[in-house]
C-alpha cells in the first residue's frame, strides 16, 4: 500500500490525468479521480480504466478535453456519461449526482449534486475514495467514509446503511462478494448480514449482470473463497441452485461419500493455480454437477455416481442458457471436458493400451492438454501418497500420448477416406452402408489394426465393400 504523500506525485505523473487536470482547471470545473483507480493506486495494484467525476457536466468536460487533443468522446446521454481515450488510457467522465430509488426498480431518480452526494451513492467505502485534480488541493485524498481504514483492515463495507445500499442497487450484493474474492478481504458483519437478508432483491437484476460478476469471482486468484461467501450468504441458491445441490454428505451403513460441493471448490482452486482461462475454470465447476442426480447406494459397492459425466455434459447447454453464458464453441469446449473428465483417470494403470490412448486423443483433439489439467486438479484425496501415485501415473499416460500422437496424428482426426469417395468408388447413393464403412475404418485406425494412412484405409474400404457385395466402379 503506497503512502499518502505519494498520491499527488503518481497523479501528476499519469499522462491522461495531467491532461484532464489542465483542462478542468482552465474551465474552473471542480474535478476528481474516483473509485477503483484510487483504490488500486493505494493498494499498489495494476491501474486500469480511469473514472472522473466533476461538479457540472461530465459530458461537456469530456468534449472540451476531446477538442484540446483532437479526439471525440463517446457520449451516453441517457446515463450522463462520456468516454474518451487520452494518452492511451480509457477515461470515463460523469457529473457529480445524487440518486434515489423506488423499491421495485433499479432505475434511479437522478439529480445534479456535489462530490459528497456522489460519494454517498458509491457501493463500498473502498470505492468512495477520491483524489482532487483541482489547483488549490491537487493530489489531496478525500475519504469521508473511512475507505483508507477499510483498506488497512482488508474489509468490505458500505458507506451508508448496508440495507439501504443493497436495496438501491441489489447488484452490489454480488459486487461485495466479488471484491472480497478478488482482494482476499473480509466482509464486515453488518454488511454480510444485509446480504443474507436482502439476497431476494437480486431478482430484479438482469441475469447478464449477475453472471458478469460471477465470472469475475471465478477469475479470482482463489475462487473458492468467493463461492463459500456466495454459499453461506444464501446468494448461490438464488443465482446457481444446481451447484448448491452438490453440498452435503449422506451416510448409510457407515459408508459416506465426499462432499461434492467442497470437492468441486478444491478442483476449481487447483485448476486456477495453473490457468486463468475462464472456460477451463467453468469446466472444473461443472465436472461433477450431475453427481446428485446419479447418486446411488449399493450395499457392497457403497456410493456410486455412474454416468454423471455424460449427464453433466448433457446439462451444460441448459446451464449456459440459464446463466446467459455464450452458446458457442466455449460451451461445446466445457461440455467436452465435462464428458471426458473421467477418461484419463481410467487410463491410470501400469498397462496403458495404445487403442485407449488413441480414442482419447481422437475425442479430445486440441483440448487434450486442458483435459489433463482438469484431471490432475480432480485428484483431491487427503491421502498424499495416493495423490502422488495418481500424478505419477498421469505422467506415464502423457508420455504415451506423445508417443502415439507422433506416430498416428490423431488430434483433430479426419478419416483418410470420405463418404463421397466411398459412394464414388462403389457407385452407390447416400445410405447407411456408407456410414457403416466409415465407422469400421475409424475403429480399425483407433484399434491400431491399420495406420492412419490413406492407402491402408482405401484398401480396407475395398475389402469392406466386397464383404457387402459391392463392386468397385470400372470393374
Amino acid at each position: 500500500m503506497i503512502t499518502e504523500s505519494l498520491y499527488h506525485q503518481v497523479i501528476a505523473d499519469t499522462p491522461a490525468l495531467k491532461v484532464v487536470a489542465a483542462v478542468a482547471q482552465q474551465m474552473e470545473t471542480p474535478t476528481y479521480v474516483v473509485g477503483g483507480f484510487v483504490r488500486d493506486l493505494i493498494l499498489g495494484r495494476k491501474l486500469k480504466d480511469i473514472d472522473i467525476v466533476c461538479v457540472g457536466s461530465g459530458i461537456q468536460l469530456a468534449k472540451t478535453i476531446g477538442e484540446s487533443i483532437g479526439a471525440k468522446p463517446v457520449v451516453h446521454k441517457n446515463f450522463g456519461t462520456a468516454a474518451l481515450k487520452i494518452e492511451g488510457e480509457e477515461v470515463e467522465f460523469v457529473g457529480a449526482r445524487k440518486e434515489s430509488y423506488r423499491s421495485n426498480s433499479r432505475k434511479p431518480i437522478v439529480e445534479d449534486g456535489n462530490l459528497a452526494d456522489d460519494q454517498n451513492r458509491r457501493d463500498f467505502t473502498i470505492n468512495a475514495l477520491a483524489i482532487s485534480l483541482n489547483k488549490d488541493d491537487f493530489g489531496q485524498l478525500l475519504d469521508p467514509f473511512g475507505g483508507m481504514q477499510s483498506l488497512e483492515d482488508k474489509l468490505i463495507q458500505t458507506p451508508l446503511a448496508p440495507d439501504e445500499t443493497f436495496s438501491d442497487d441489489p447488484l452490489r450484493i454480488m459486487r461485495a462478494i466479488r471484491f472480497a474474492s478478488q482482494l482476499s478481504f473480509d466482509i464486515e458483519a453488518d454488511t454480510f448480514n444485509a446480504i443474507k437478508e436482502m439476497k431476494g432483491r437480486l431478482e430484479i437484476v438482469s441475469q447478464e449482470r449477475i453472471t458478469d460478476e460471477l465470472n469475475k469471482i471465478i477469475l479470482s486468484p482463489k475462487p473458492s473463497y468467493g463461492f463459500k461467501l456466495l454459499f453461506h450468504s444464501g446468494v448461490l441458491a438464488h443465482v446457481f441452485p444446481e451447484m448448491v445441490k452438490l453440498q452435503g454428505v449422506k451416510v448409510i451403513d457407515g459408508k459416506a461419500h465426499k462432499d461434492n460441493f467442497y470437492h468441486t471448490l478444491q478442483v476449481l482452486d487447483n485448476v486456477s493455480e495453473v490457468t486463468n482461462d475462464l472456460w477451463l475454470r467453468w469446466a472444473a465447476i461443472l465436472h461433477d454437477i450431475a453427481k446428485p442426480a446419479t447418486q446411488r447406494f449399493h450395499k457392497k459397492a457403497g456410493w456410486t455416481f455412474h454416468g454423471h459425466e455424460d449427464l453433466g455434459a448433457r446439462w451444460v447447454p441448459r446451464i449456459f442458457k440459464q446463466l446467459k453464458l455464450p452458446l458457442n464453441d466455449k460451451m461445446k469446449y466445457v461440455q467436452k471436458l465435462v464428458r471426458l473428465h473421467l477418461r484419463p483417470i481410467a487410463l491410470v494403470s501400469e498397462k496403458v493400451t495404445e487403442s485407449a490412448v488413441r480414442r482419447l486423443l481422437f475425442e479430445a483433439g486440441d483440448d487434450i492438454e486442458d483435459l489433463m489439467k482438469l484431471c490432475k486438479a480432480d485428484i483431491t484425496s487427503k491421502d498424499h501418497n495416493r495423490v502422488r501415485r495418481y500424478l505419477s501415473n498421469f505422467k506415464k499416460v502423457e508420455e504415451k500420448m506423445i508417443e502415439v500422437e507422433e506416430k498416428d496424428h490423431l488430434r483433430n482426426f479426419k478419416l483418410p477416406v470420405t463418404g463421397e469417395l466411398i459412394m464414388e468408388t462403389f457407385e452407390i447413393k447416400p445410405s447407411r452402408v456408407v456410414g457403416d464403412i466409415k465407422n469400421e475404418i475409424k475403429e480399425a485406425i483407433l484399434e491400431g489394426t491399420i495406420e492412419n494412412d490413406y492407402d491402408q484405409a482405401f484398401q480396407l474400404m475395398l475389402d469392406l465393400g466386397q464383404k457387402r457385395g459391392l463392386s468397385r466402379s470400372g470393374n
